[in-house]
């Protein structure tokens, strides 16, 4: 069995307490933000660097070339924000609104995931080199065309996501569940299931098992 990797966690210093804003070229570094409202608005270039965000809403949102390191999100409102071409790196989600969220095109390094609601989020054409994505709705969502190395899903609900042209050899979706899921034939080689699993993707590539 494929060996799991385990994101490596944020390092963060003693914070300082600061509002929130955006602001095109601003970086913010070593701050704790709680209880801010930024819902559509637009803003290029924010860097976000050794900190922590608490009840961040940022609703219908569009950060292009957003930069997050060693960063914690917890209880943040990020839905239908457009945050395609991103850059991730020791990055936590916890308990975050990631409902039609759009990280496509975007880069993960050391980036975990847990106890999130992200139906209809976009993962599409990401990098991701170790991602760990725990106890998260993922329902309807898109992982379609990712280039990955060291991803893990566990206890997750992946009903209807799609995962074309994504090579899942060493994946595992035992502990996921889902009732229907779409994949490519050619890049199923490898796919870690159980039994009820392995029946319900083989019934959606049109199999009639007697």
């Amino acid at each position: 069995m494929a060996k799991s990797y385990l994101p490596l966690p944020p390092t963060l210093p003693t914070l300082v307490t600061e509002d929130f804003y955006l602001e095109e070229e601003k970086i913010f570094e070593g701050a704790f933000f709680e209880d801010a409202d930024c819902s559509y608005d637009t803003c290029k270039n924010l860097v976000l660097k050794q900190c922590q965000l608490k009840k961040i809403t940022l609703q219908k949102t569009r950060l292009e070339q957003w930069e997050c390191q060693h960063v914690v999100f917890e209880q943040c409102d990020f839905s239908n924000l457009e945050c395609y071409g991103a850059s991730f790196h020791r990055v936590i989600f916890k308990q975050c609104k990631l409902t039609g969220t759009n990280f496509a095109d975007s880069y993960f390094r050391d980036c975990t995931f847990i106890d999130c609601t992200a139906n209809f989020s976009s993962f599409s054409n990401t990098n991701i080199r170790t991602m760990l994505i725990d106890h998260c709705q993922c329902n309807d969502s898109e992982f379609t065309e990712i280039d990955w190395k060291h991803l893990t899903f566990k206890d997750n609900q992946l009903n209807n996501s799609n995962w074309i042209h994504t090579p899942l050899a060493s994946l595992d979706f035992r502990s996921n569940r889902f009732e229907q899921i779409a994949l490519s034939t050619d890049q199923l080689k490898g796919l870690i299931v159980d039994q009820e699993q392995g029946l319900i993707i083989a019934a959606g590539l049109g199999l009639v098992i007697d």
